[in-house]
Order: C-alpha cells, then sequence, then structure tokens
C-alpha cells in the first residue's frame, strides 16, 4: 500500500519573496525526500549534509542567501551519489504515481484479455471442429465409394431386389451403411456448430428443416433395412448436402479465422507481451524505489504492435533442431522483448547487405 507524499506541496513562492528562485523550493523538497529515505533505510548521513538541508528549509525564502545555496547543492549531490540508483524523482513517483500506473496497465491487460480470451477460444474450436469435418468427409468419402462398390449402381423403379454379390457378408454390410450413415449424421452436427462462429450464417440444408420424422427418414436407416441399395442411395442424397454445407463453412471459417490468427492476434498478444513486460518492471522497480513515469511506455506498445503484425513473416521461426515457436507464442516474446526482436531484424539486414555485397564486388580499376 502507498503511502501519501510529505512533500507534496511544492515550488510555489509567495509573490513578496521572489527574491528567492522558485526552484531551490523543488531542491528542498527532493533533498527532504532523500534525507528521509536515507533514514528509512539506515544509511548514516553526515552532519554537515543534513544540517544544510534543514538550515534551507529554516530560511527559505525570507533569508536565502548565496552560501545556503551552495550548501543545499552540496547536500543533494552528496545524497544522491549515496542513494544510487534511487532518485528523488521516483521516490516522489513511489508515493504519487503507483495507482495511476497500477491502473493504466490493469486496464490496458482487461481490455486485451477480453479480446484474445474469445477470440483464441473461437480460433481453437474452430480449427479443431474443422479437422474433424475434413475426417468425416473423407471417411463418409471412402464408404460411398465402398457401398456404391458392393451394391453396384441405383435400382431403376419396379426393378426386383437383387440378391447380395458372392463374398459380401451380411453383417459387414449392415455395419458399413450403419458406420456411413452415423458419420453423414456426425458430419452434419458438426458443421452446424461451425456455423455458429461465422458471420452471415450459412443456410441449412433442407434436411435439417423438416419434421421430426422427415428428418429421421432422411438421416436414419430403415429398420431391419430391406433394401440395402436405396437405403445407401437415401443416404448418399442427404451427404450430398451435408458435404456441401460442411464444405462452405470451412471455406468460410479458413479464411475468416486465418486472417484473424495471421493479421490479428499476433498484434494482440505482442501487446500483452509488452503489458506483462511493463508490470514485471514496475514490480522490480518500486521494490528498490526507482520507478520513474517514462513517456517511453507509450512507445514501447507502438513498437510492440509494429512488431505483431510483421510476425506472420516469420511463421517458420525456428529456436532449435528439435522446437519451433508458434506465431502467437513469438508475438508474445516479440512484445516482452522489443529490443531483441529488433536486434534480430538488424542481423537480418546486415546478412541481406553482406550477402548482397559480396554477389556484387566493385569493379577493379588496373592502372593507367
Amino acid at each position: 500500500m502507498t503511502q501519501p507524499d510529505p512533500h507534496g506541496h511544492l515550488c510555489d513562492t509567495p509573490p513578496e519573496h521572489r527574491a528567492a528562485p522558485v526552484y531551490f523550493a523543488c531542491l528542498i523538497n527532493d533533498a527532504e525526500r532523500l534525507m528521509q529515505y536515507a533514514a528509512e533505510i539506515g544509511l548514516d548521513v553526515s552532519n554537515e549534509t543534513r544540517h544544510a538541508i534543514l538550515s534551507a528549509r529554516a530560511i527559505y525564502p525570507a533569508e536565502w542567501t548565496e552560501d545556503a545555496a551552495a550548501n543545499l547543492l552540496a547536500a543533494v549531490t552528496t545524497l544522491a551519489n549515496r542513494l544510487k540508483p534511487v532518485t528523488a524523482e521516483s521516490l516522489k513517483a513511489y508515493h504519487d504515481d503507483t495507482r495511476p500506473t497500477v491502473r493504466s496497465y490493469l486496464r490496458i491487460a482487461i481490455v486485451l484479455a477480453c479480446i484474445i480470451i474469445p477470440v483464441s477460444v473461437a480460433s481453437f474450436v474452430t480449427s479443431a471442429l474443422s479437422v474433424a469435418v475434413n475426417a468425416d468427409i473423407t471417411k463418409a468419402n471412402a464408404l460411398a465409394v465402398k457401398l456404391r462398390a458392393q451394391l453396384g449402381p441405383p435400382q431403376g423403379p419396379g426393378e426386383a431386389l437383387a440378391p447380395l454379390p458372392k463374398g459380401i457378408s451380411e453383417a459387414d454390410l449392415i455395419s458399413d451403411l450403419q458406420d456411413y450413415a452415423s458419420t453423414v449424421r456426425i458430419l452434419n452436427a458438426r458443421a452446424r456448430k461451425l456455423n455458429y462462429f461465422i458471420i452471415p450464417f450459412h443456410r441449412i440444408p433442407s434436411e435439417d428443416t423438416g419434421t421430426p420424422e422427415q428428418r429421421k427418414q432422411r438421416f436414419e436407416l430403415p429398420i431391419g433395412i430391406p433394401d440395402p441399395i436405396a437405403a445407401r442411395d437415401n443416404i448418399t442424397n442427404t451427404y450430398q448436402d451435408v458435404r456441401y454445407f460442411a464444405q462452405s463453412i470451412l471455406t468460410d471459417i479458413a479464411v475468416f479465422y486465418g486472417a484473424i490468427t495471421s493479421c490479428i492476434l499476433p498484434v494482440l498478444y505482442a501487446l500483452l507481451g509488452t503489458c506483462a513486460y511493463l508490470l514485471r518492471s514496475f514490480e522490480d522497480q518500486m521494490g528498490s524505489r526507482t520507478f520513474t513515469p517514462s513517456a517511453a511506455n507509450s512507445a514501447r506498445f507502438l513498437i510492440a504492435a509494429i512488431g505483431g503484425a510483421i510476425i506472420g513473416l516469420f511463421n517458420n521461426f525456428t529456436v532449435s533442431p528439435d522446437a519451433s515457436i508458434p506465431p502467437l507464442a513469438l508475438a508474445f516474446l516479440v512484445g516482452y522483448a522489443v529490443d531483441v526482436f529488433f536486434a534480430f531484424l538488424e542481423g537480418l539486414l546486415k546478412a541481406f547487405t553482406r550477402n548482397a555485397s559480396a554477389s556484387n564486388p566493385p569493379p577493379k580499376v588496373g592502372p593507367a
């Protein structure tokens, strides 16, 4: 918990004492802060230094003299040298700027988390569902080809039920039909889930818009499967509509979330890494009382955003022969250590310049 600054008043000199320089009021306050901190940590301060500061406070501004100013400057110089890296400015920030700084970092972190968490969850879910949908389509295609080879072409109207071809077990055939129908139902369910993650939604296939009895006829096999060829053709007709529905969604998902993952999330993760770095630095500096507000922190966010935006260009960044860093994790590291990333870019630029110079040597000039 921060403490109120005992030297919050500053630098205002009444009009009747304008002869005394105003900036010495700030210097006296800084000297008192340093002397108070030295007393808190048990640092011995010489009587001469202590007397110069206390005398300056007692006589300023009514009886201010040049000797008092010189003694005060010498005392502040002595204290500043002994208390490095702690400064009067950092002590003032320790009392006055702690809560505003924490609140600003906390706001940034909350805003980033509110964007990153939902988008990351949606990207993860859509990626997993897309892989499963592709696997279902591959499996259903293989079953459709297998059943076509086993049962032959569709029968015309009025044709008698053909017997099973030789070498085909009825149990295996029923198992394949059940697997085929089950795969189509699972594919349809997963495609409908994917449909919730894109805007605008795709139109649901007509098989899903009917009554429960109609849906059962389109997606389920008849009890006992009296006609395997008709059952196969019914499921295949349903599968063609479901497959078109699923593949249309997969295309939109790949474009939409691919753009988010490659262009937006790296920037957000880089900003989050910068926020983590600044909070960690703030904690360390507050413990040593060396924190001072700096406009460079805002520039660091901008630099991290630029670094995150170009992470997609280095998506094959390899750490070792057996490990690699995903682009989003690399974006977070870039935000946490922007200096390292830009040193890496400068190294690439030097290597490119060196290679260009080696491929285009300067022409040799012969003797006159």
